[in-house]
């Protein structure tokens, strides 16, 4: 009987990893669409690999070598996913026409689900809700892809720098210089990474449930005051951002096609180990899909809220693409 591995034992000891891999590869991409692509094409590889595997590495290490690979090959032919606020443009004017930018690769939110961040087993370790917050990965977007992958091994995944040269075939001075590098870069655009969210509090969870009933019922006045005086409102694949509790109210007043109480339904569900709500609005007699909204907060307040435009997203997070008429979620 031979004692090479077989390829049922690979199928075994690395499913257990899918989920850590996929979190990996969106940081990587901004996209949870190109990740499990990159990831099935990392398990299909590593499967007709697998008889020559002699374990001089943890079957772990050898598979982030392969999914990191997989990403620094496709980063070289794709542009970098940005949010509308990583375009470098000035705050938009909320009652201009809105623009488009189909052609624009976004960033993308992911379910918290299927990277286990909402999970309770060991990969939650490398999944934790911080390291797939909103504003991490958008700013992890401005590092060139190698220095991407340092970070992220060293930094997020807490790696020895020798771990990260065996994975990207190079020295640990390399590793620590390129580290350097984008440790600096990543100030310039990023929240700490040490700053790391608190679970919500009790006033938040009270904040989004006034965030619901005033945007259900389509109260200006309440809308006002959920917001810190500088939050941030951007909606890819529109390419304007708004700052401030004025100009995101004169936003929603003059491009939502909401108009009046009872126009639009909230869902909540978990994105980016963030607050979020799926949006229909009302056509007839049913809800039909509209965005995906990715909350942000400072304090009490909401700071930041990331829109999305794509349906998709919808079939990604498992949500209906309609709702009947009459259900609310609104207290």
């Amino acid at each position: 009987m031979s004692d090479k591995p077989s390829n049922e034992d690979f199928l075994r000891l690395a499913d257990p990893m899918r989920r850590e891999l996929l979190a990996h590869c969106y940081r990587m991409l901004g996209s949870v669409h190109d990740a499990e692509d990159l990831v099935q094409e990392t398990y299909l590889r590593a499967w007709r690999a697998y008889d020559g595997f002699e374990g001089r590495s943890s079957l772990r290490t050898w598979l982030y070598r392969i999914a990191t690979t997989q990403c620094l090959t496709a980063l070289d032919s794709r542009g970098r996913r940005p949010l509308p606020t990583g375009l470098g443009a000035p705050a938009s004017e909320p009652t201009a026409p809105l623009v488009e930018r189909g052609e624009v690769p976004w960033l993308e939110p992911v379910p918290d689900g299927i990277v286990g961040a909402g999970a309770d087993d060991p990969a939650a370790i490398v999944t934790s809700r911080e390291s797939i917050r909103l504003a991490l990965v958008a700013a992890l977007q401005h590092l060139p892809p190698r220095q991407r992958a340092v970070l992220i091994l060293r930094d997020v995944l807490k790696w020895r720098a020798a771990e990260v040269a065996e994975v990207l075939d190079t020295t640990t001075t390399a590793v620590n210089s390129i580290l350097q590098r984008a440790r600096a870069q990543l100030d310039e655009v990023a929240p700490s990474l040490d700053d790391r969210p608190e679970p919500l509090t009790q006033e938040q969870r009270a904040q989004l449930d006034r965030y619901v009933k005033a945007f259900e019922n389509y109260d200006v006045g309440a809308i006002v005051e959920l917001f810190a005086k500088d939050a941030i409102w951007e909606m890819p694949p529109f390419d304007g951002w708004y700052q401030g509790p004025e100009a995101i109210v004169a936003l929603v007043r003059t491009q939502c096609p909401a108009k009046g109480p009872g126009d639009l339904r909230l869902v909540p569900i978990h994105a980016n180990g963030q607050p979020a709500f799926a949006l229909y609005l009302r056509e007839g007699d049913l809800y039909q899909h509209f965005a995906l909204a990715v909350l942000t907060f400072t304090g009490s307040l909401v700071s930041h809220v990331g829109m999305f435009f794509d349906d998709r997203l919808f079939e990604l997070f498992e949500l209906p693409a309609s709702l009947p008429a009459g259900t609310s979620t609104a207290k």
